[in-house]
């Protein structure tokens, strides 16, 4: 007679992102389109977008740690209020948000428990994003959570992180916390925390759709996205504000705002003269846009300030212009654009008409100098008669 046991419990099956998505009701062609959207967002090939349709099918969610430390929360605020249905529903479909002071139900020790059992149980696995700058001065008094300090916390949870994001201009480079004087020695991530690749997510707050475009290729390609100068992913931060800018033929044309509300202002002309930031900010604002991708600041008629850039809020008077940009040398001299553009136009006007009367006369098979050989005979034959 055989023994009875005890019925064996096995470990509940993770899901994986797409079980996920389709059990919160997204449907396939639902889940193709964001793929699609996606891929195009961070400049991905057809092959690329396969590969994402396959790690999105097959792999978990990834479990992320997600730290507050000197911000305004605007970053998550700019997250969680995407109006993309699927990128709104991120942190539940595609991540494992295991633990965040905003968002998460737990506190006190609960709150603890969970981020120590994530850390522990995906050891080498987990994403550890942060909002904010890390306080130096005073050893760190200025931001403590649980009876530590930033600088503490950050060190202790990117240990054994698989990967370091930086959402914001706060925690990329300090932001307002860091502008002069200081008093707290805002430190970046960056800083903070070595022996980690980080990937730093410029803009104050970012764009919720480059958010999601980052957390998407890590997902995909288990890897972090190819890097500019400033450890930004290229995919978004690779081109100008300016040179995707609707108004930017307006710059050319030498035609700008003066001040707020002028004629100008209300015809849509270039706001470089009134402070604009664009010609030397790198950010996506211009083809992803906010709102639905239907508008940017500067389509609601306000400058931009540079926010994606280092030391922003140092960087002068947000409404002054700004003489020298680098770059294109054709920055400095704004004032002398519209003589340039109207000078440049006429000449091309008179060469298009000259090469316009010689293809004419090709047509109808005239040289263009039988004409002038022609006359110069008949003034020739009227002398001699």
């Amino acid at each position: 007679m055989l023994q009875e046991t005890e019925p064996q419990h096995t470990a509940k099956k993770e899901e994986t992102i797409y079980e996920r998505m389709t059990s919160r009701g997204v449907s396939r062609r639902e889940f193709m389109q964001f793929c699609a959207w996606m891929g195009a967002c961070i400049g991905l090939e057809k092959t690329g977008m396969a590969q994402m349709v396959n790690a999105l099918e097959t792999k978990k969610r990834i479990p992320v740690v997600w730290l507050h430390f000197q911000e305004c929360t605007c970053c998550s605020e700019s997250f969680i209020r995407s109006s993309h249905p699927i990128v709104a529903d991120i942190l539940l479909d595609k991540v494992s948000l295991d633990y965040t002071e905003t968002l998460m139900a737990a506190s006190g020790h609960q709150a603890e428990k969970c981020l120590h059992d994530t850390i522990t149980k995906y050891k080498g696995e987990y994403l550890l994003c942060i909002e904010g700058s890390v306080p130096l001065a005073d050893d760190g008094v200025y931001c403590c959570i649980g009876g530590k300090t930033a600088k503490q916390i950050a060190e202790e949870i990117a240990k054994d992180a698989k990967a370091v994001i930086a959402w914001g201009n706060c925690a990329v480079s300090g932001c307002v916390q860091a502008a002069k004087p200081n008093p707290t020695a805002a430190t970046p991530i960056q800083k903070v925390i070595a022996g980690k690749p980080i990937v730093n997510v410029q803009g104050c707050p970012p764009i919720a759709e480059v958010m999601a475009g980052v957390l998407v290729h890590l997902l995909t390609f288990d890897r972090i996205p190819q890097l500019d100068s400033l450890g930004r992913p290229k995919a978004f931060y690779s081109r100008r504000v300016h040179d995707t800018c609707y108004r930017r033929p307006n710059y050319d044309a030498g035609l700008f705002v003066e001040s707020f509300d002028d004629e100008n202002a209300r015809k849509g002309y270039c706001l470089y003269k009134v402070g604009c930031r664009g010609p030397s900010t790198y950010n996506a604002c211009g083809t992803i846009r906010w709102n639905g991708g239907v508008s940017f600041p500067i389509q609601s008629g306000h400058p931009c300030i540079g926010c994606s850039e280092a030391n922003f809020w140092d960087n002068g008077p947000f409404y002054q212009r700004v003489p020298n940009f680098p770059g294109f040398g054709i920055e400095s001299t704004a004032d002398k654009l519209g003589l340039a553009a109207l000078a440049a136009s006429a000449g091309g006007a008179v060469a298009h008409a000259v090469m316009t009367n010689f293809r004419k006369r090709g047509e109808i098979g005239e040289h263009p100098g039988e004409n002038a050989e022609q006359a110069e005979q008949a003034d020739n034959n009227e002398k001699k008669s």
